[in-house]
């Protein structure tokens, strides 16, 4: 209404304000696509009934840092931090680049007082919040199976979200690089061996002292699914904290190239 007023200049928008301003046009948009977003959480929760209880039961129990948990404890909060990645991944990447390449989005956007630093704000804003709530949907399924050991695990949902920050700031990030549906393989070639070799179906001492171990423990999903498991299961050690350092570095790193990108492609 102000700028309708003669002699009235609108408050610039904050950073704040913008990139509430995109999460909520998203929310509208996906209000009445609500079945779209089952899609990311129940692949998860479809992997825990088949392998951690099916395949459970001809296991035991797994040692985890000397610690004996039962093998659906060990798989659930795999499957936490991969609820956190399917949901970043999703948004930040098919639906960025329908944005920027086929709906030019973005370009209308840059028409209002956004700038590019809203738009990358908003987006991973977004999928953060897309992959918090696959997270938090698959922690009651968790703790309805009994299978949460500690109460470490009231932060586990903060940790979900910071994996999901940092994949939706670095998924979007690549996505901008992106030229046709056909790289998208690419997504799908890096997603599936992080899914399977992110200790998430056996411990990541299986690999022995070998360099492929070193290579999986320096990887984004590796390092959530440490952070998420140490704390359903209470065992708590210093990877938790490397955990958070590296998320944390990945997703700002994430969105500092977002925001270059965006404006090399739609302002010059």
């Amino acid at each position: 209404m102000a700028a309708l007023v003669p002699g009235v200049i609108p408050a610039p928008l904050t950073p704040a304000h913008a990139a509430r301003l995109l999460v909520l046009r998203n929310f509208i948009v996906y209000k009445s696509a609500w079945k779209l977003f089952l899609t990311g959480f129940l692949e998860p929760v479809l992997y825990l009934f088949s392998i951690g209880i099916g395949v459970g039961q001809l296991i035991d129990s797994f040692e985890f840092h000397g610690e004996q948990v039962p093998y659906a404890a060990f798989v659930a909060p795999a499957m936490l931090a991969t609820s956190a990645f399917n949901g970043a991944l999703l948004d930040s990447t098919f639906n960025v680049f329908f944005k920027l390449k086929y709906e030019k989005l973005y370009d209308q956007m840059l028409a209002t007082p956004l700038t590019t630093g809203d738009i990358a704000r908003g987006e991973i804003a977004w999928g953060l919040i897309r992959g918090s709530v696959y997270s938090a949907a698959f922690l009651l399924v968790m703790l309805a199976m009994g299978l949460v050991d500690s109460w470490w695990a009231v932060l586990a949902l903060p940790a979900a979200i910071l994996i999901a920050f940092a994949f939706s700031a670095v998924c979007m990030a690549l996505t901008t690089w992106m030229t046709s549906w056909q790289d998208f393989d690419k997504i799908t070639l890096a997603q599936m061996p992080l899914f399977l070799f992110s200790a998430t179906f056996f411990p990541v001492e299986a690999f022995g002292s070998s360099v492929l171990r070193w290579v999986v423990e320096a990887t984004p999903l590796y390092r959530g699914v440490v952070l998420c498991r140490e704390l359903t299961t209470g065992v708590v050690t210093w990877e938790s904290a490397v955990s958070v350092v590296y998320l944390v570095a990945m997703g700002v790193a994430g969105l500092l190239v977002v925001r270059r990108r965006l404006d090399r492609l739609l302002l010059t």
